[in-house]
């Protein structure tokens, strides 16, 4: 084999990972948003998150990555807190502007992955 073969071979492989991993980020997105229904699935969107990181470190993937691990991480703050403050009347809207900024997150980030477009990485 040649080398221009070797690197045609690398590069194919490269590009069908690449085809994986985007495969696996329209997945989390898809669990994020089935946690309106299925609670439970925002977990498993989050530990497939940590477990495929490593995977997308150096691609323009790995900005949706953080953009979703930082969308539960925030959510899940907010939630707490709406949670608490429901006695005090505040949390309701604490839960409810929590619940629009997070399908805000999960529609901004399909669809510029469907574009394949990285996300903005101060947000």
């Amino acid at each position: 084999m040649n080398t221009y073969e070797s690197q045609g071979s690398r590069s194919s492989t490269a590009g069908a990972d690449l085809q994986q991993a985007k495969k696996v980020t329209m997945a989390v997105y898809a669990l994020q948003a089935a946690s309106f229904v299925f609670g439970v699935t925002l977990i498993a969107a989050v530990i497939l998150n940590y477990i495929k990181k490593e995977d997308v470190q150096g691609t323009w993937l790995a900005s949706h990555f953080r953009w979703q691990i930082r969308t539960f991480w925030f959510g899940l703050l907010w939630g707490v807190i709406g949670g608490i403050t429901l006695l005090l009347g505040v949390g309701f809207f604490i839960l409810g502007v929590t619940t629009v900024w997070f399908i805000y997150r999960i529609v901004k980030g399909w669809l510029r992955l469907s574009e394949e477009k990285e996300m903005y990485l101060n947000n």
